[in-house]
C-alpha cells in the first residue's frame, strides 16, 4: 500500500525549506502569502503555516509560485542536492 507522507511523516517536504528562506529574508507567513497572492496564487497566512509544518500537502502550481517569490530553485526547495 502507497502511503502519501514523506519519511518524516509529514505531508510535503519543502516546508522546512520555505520556513527557513522565508525567516531569512525576514519576511511573515502573511507577507509570503501577499507575495503569492501578488502573483496569481489564491493562498492565505493559514495555509502557508500548515505548509510549513509538513501538514498540508503542496501542488506543483504552488512549488513553482514558491520558487518564484522565494527566489530559489525547485531542487532546493525539495531538497535535492546537485552533486
Amino acid at each position: 500500500m502507497f502511503i502519501n507522507k514523506a519519511d518524516n511523516n509529514k505531508n510535503n517536504i519543502c516546508g522546512q525549506t520555505i520556513s527557513k528562506i522565508r525567516k531569512e529574508m525576514k519576511i511573515s507567513q502573511r507577507e509570503l502569502a501577499d507575495k503569492l497572492q501578488l502573483i496569481g496564487l489564491n493562498i492565505d497566512k493559514n495555509a502557508i503555516q500548515r505548509i510549513e509544518a509538513g501538514k498540508r500537502f503542496v501542488t506543483d502550481i504552488e512549488l513553482l509560485a514558491f520558487c518564484n517569490v522565494l527566489d530559489t530553485t525547485f531542487d532546493e526547495l525539495v531538497g535535492i542536492s546537485n552533486k
